[in-house]
């Protein structure tokens, strides 16, 4: 017994230690080095090409791609559910509660990143949503009710079991600044460095 609980706490620390790490990760607001950037963040530059695929590439790092329509400039990111304390290799969850919230229930977030032209550049949003899953329940009696009754004849229900009857749900808990303020930060840093527009 006694390895088991030293493996678990080992674990736990270590899964701990990549979260703080995270924290940290990559960007001149979060480590406390500069004012965290605006939202929307104003990057200089006449090359909307550049703009756009270094954009691409930073929310690439967080989330997948739905769909860019460069027409309206919008960049939509497909749903990723929440990374968990044991998952330190996943850059969409901020901060350590928003991980421990994500292992203890089902947490996704969804992107969009919005690229309105600008005089002498660009400036570009984020928005982040965080959504809940909302497990509808089947009606299914729970196994008291069904299991122990004592008084009732035998009876032969030969329907299908009743499962799910819709579609998983999910329920819009609000923005996600952190989320939101990591890839702004992680934006700021790539068009600070030299020659990126």
């Amino acid at each position: 017994m006694r390895p088991v609980l030293s493996l678990a706490l080992l674990l736990s620390l270590l899964a701990l230690a990549g979260c703080v790490g995270l924290q940290a990760r990559g960007s001149a607001g979060l480590l406390g080095e500069g004012p965290p950037p605006g939202n929307p963040v104003f990057i200089a530059g006449n090359n909307e090409e550049a703009i756009w695929e270094r954009t691409v590439d930073v929310v690439h790092n967080y989330f997948d791609i739905a769909r860019e329509n460069r027409i309206d400039g919008i960049i939509e990111t497909k749903p990723k559910v929440g990374s968990s304390l044991f998952e330190p290799w996943h850059h969409e969850t901020v901060g350590f509660y928003n991980r421990l919230e994500s292992t203890l229930q089902s947490i996704r977030r969804r992107g969009f990143i919005h690229l309105t032209p600008g005089d002498g550049g660009y400036l570009i949003s984020v928005e982040i949503y965080k959504e809940l899953q909302d497990v509808p329940n089947s009606g299914v009696p729970g196994a008291g009710a069904a299991t122990f009754q004592q008084n009732n004849p035998l009876q032969r229900d030969l329907s299908l079991v009743v499962g799910q009857r819709s579609p998983e749900g999910w329920i819009v808990t609000g923005r996600d600044v952190a989320a939101e303020q990591s890839i702004l930060s992680d934006l700021h840093q790539e068009f600070l460095r030299p020659g990126a527009r």
